[in-house]
């Protein structure tokens, strides 16, 4: 497994590429693999050969019956299937769908236990996969809330404004807004699959740390915050995505939650992480943390994640078995209908996707709802300082503890999270399908309409507790019942809008998160002022009001969400 895991990495591939496949070969490219014969071209003697100098090299029919007759072909020493084993995997392939009958050159998986697969990889190395994307997510979102603890000292060192400073954690949120909308379409092309893409930004958003950290004004900073942002975005907006590269759909909602988890667990500890360094040592040091963590991830990824995108996989399985037959008609599927297309065109396409889909009506409503979730998470960025320096008089470095509720209250909703998608959900989803049907998408809702009650409640908490005659443990408390609403909102509508429109899972995923990322971006930048004016308790019941407000909104898709789906041409609809 492990050295499966090496060879399908951004440095495995660069050995077997370079080695010409003597190091971390693949199946195709080791001496004793068995050509299916339906690859192989007949002989035409007015075909050319190829050139002398040339790496493919062209394997007949009759040269691999010579061989198998012991006189041995010059310029391959492999095997031929036996006719009966070729046709019953051919059959085999065929019902399975991998292949189409009127293309017998469709390159596809060999059978269905491909160890290359990704679903067919023994559930250990889909775990560490699982954990490596992950660690990818958190990597890229504890750098948005590791830089709040830093703004104190920009403020000083640049003679800035709250709000001036603030901008750094603004564009950094706006820059992973933005940044899957040019870079997620590259992920969805064969050519590129998600690992160069993954591997090469993170690379740039390491990079990118440096002028920040050696910068000599704020523009420097403000500048280079928003292009780390928008190289860490592939992550955030493809992981779940990767996660479905590999898991099947019974078993997507609890690996998705455990990346939604990484995905949390970011911003909560950026401040904890950073609140101590930039005490002890000034605001350059959490950024310095947060080029420890990157290079750590970087290296690590580079050397263990392996690509799990199949067409990506199946494309460079065709590239080998074309150098090695030298049948140049050896294309997968997704070659074949891309035939004709440039890049510029499918990327054109994917970027005009997202936008048209982002006003149909359940997607609209999906993206505003977690913008508004989001957006209050980053409000209390500024929410905290006011309630734990000014009102309890915790130093910088306390003053980042009390997000540590959250992972409390994180482990215990991912653990009733999972209970009710075993409990719950798995036996509706067998009975329907008993039944001949299917499970509805709005099915995916409840969950998080049960939990949208937590975000009022918790805001109205922290709001009204926070006050010197309170004990601090009470806000905390408050403000870590968030969590089960965040998770299982975030975790519902993600579900329910792939699940309801499928064909267009990528494009869906990146207007969700251009969305409700801009919206988050913007509150932190009047949030000192909001909680201020106003205070603490009334702010809350603010935006306690319009959370229940928007739960009413939510009750009406659960119940008509299928009318909407109905009426539109992307989603998926089935009287079932």
């Amino acid at each position: 497994m492990v050295a499966d895991i090496i060879r399908d990495s951004t440095v495995g591939q660069i050995i077997n590429y370079v080695s010409g496949g003597k190091y971390l070969p693949y199946a195709e490219q080791r001496p004793d693999f068995v050509i299916p014969s339906r690859f192989l071209l007949p002989c035409d003697k007015s075909r050319p050969s190829p050139p002398s100098n040339s790496d493919t090299t062209t394997v007949c029919e009759d040269e691999q019956q010579k061989s198998l007759s012991g006189a041995a072909t010059p310029s391959t020493h492999l095997k031929r299937e036996s006719t009966i084993a070729v046709d019953e995997k051919f059959e085999k392939q065929l019902t399975d769908g991998m292949i189409e009958l009127s293309d017998p050159y469709i390159v596809g998986w060999y059978g269905e236990d491909d160890p290359d697969n990704p679903r067919n990889w023994s559930p250990s190395k889909r775990a560490f996969v699982a954990f490596s994307i992950s660690l990818l997510t958190f990597t890229m979102y504890i750098g948005s809330a590791i830089y709040t603890p830093s703004i104190p000292g920009l403020m000083q060192e640049f003679n800035v404004s709250l709000t001036h400073a603030t901008l750094g954690l603004t564009l950094f949120v706006m820059g992973y807004a933005i940044g899957p909308m040019f870079l997620a379409p590259f992920q969805e092309l064969p050519a590129f699959g998600r690992n160069t893409i993954y591997i090469s930004t993170l690379f740039l958003f390491l990079i990118f740390q440096i002028p920040i950290i050696t910068a000599k004004n704020i523009q420097t900073v403000l500048a280079f915050r928003f292009l780390t942002g928008f190289f860490g975005s592939p992550a955030l907006a493809t992981g779940g995505a990767s996660m479905g590269d590999i898991y099947p759909v019974h078993q997507l909602a609890y690996v998705i939650g455990v990346w939604a988890l990484g995905a949390v667990a970011g911003p909560i500890t950026g401040p904890v992480v950073g609140g101590f360094a930039a005490q002890a040592n000034g605001w350059r040091w959490p950024q310095y943390e947060l080029i420890w963590i990157t290079g750590f991830s970087c290296l690590f990824l580079t050397l263990l994640l392996p690509e799990t995108y199949e067409p990506t996989i199946l494309r460079r399985r065709a590239e080998r078995l074309r150098r090695l037959t030298g049948n140049q008609e050896l294309k997968t599927k997704s070659e074949k209908d891309t035939e004709g297309e440039t890049i510029a065109q499918v990327l054109k396409e994917a970027l005009y996707r997202p936008f048209v889909l982002s006003v149909e009506p359940v997607l609209l409503f999906a993206n505003v709802y977690l913008g508004f979730i989001y957006a209050i998470f980053y409000l209390w960025f500024e929410a905290f300082p006011l309630v734990f320096t000014d009102i309890y008089h915790f130093n910088l470095g306390l003053s980042g503890l009390p997000f540590l509720g959250f992972l409390v209250s994180g482990a215990i909703t991912y653990t009733v999270y999972c209970l009710y998608q075993m409990y719950h959900i798995a036996p509706r989803s067998r009975r329907a399908e008993a039944a001949g049907k299917q499970l509805s998408p709005e099915v995916r809702l409840e969950i998080g309409f049960m939990a949208s009650i937590f975000i009022p409640t918790s805001v109205l908490i922290f709001g009204f507790a926070s006050k010197p005659s309170t004990h601090w443990i009470v806000p905390i408390i408050g403000a870590a019942l968030y969590l089960p609403g965040i998770f299982c909102i975030f975790q519902s509508l993600l579900m329910y809008i792939t699940s309801a429109y499928p064909k267009y899972a990528a494009s869906v995923l990146a207007g969700n998160d251009l969305a409700r990322s801009t919206i988050a971006s913007v509150f932190p930048l009047f949030g000192h002022a909001f909680f201020t004016n106003l205070g603490l308790g009334p702010g809350s019941a603010v935006l306690a009001g319009i959370s229940f407000g928007l739960m009413a909104v939510y009750a009406a898709l659960i119940k008509w969400g299928h009318v909407l789906r109905r009426r539109s041409k992307y989603a998926q609809y089935s009287d079932n």
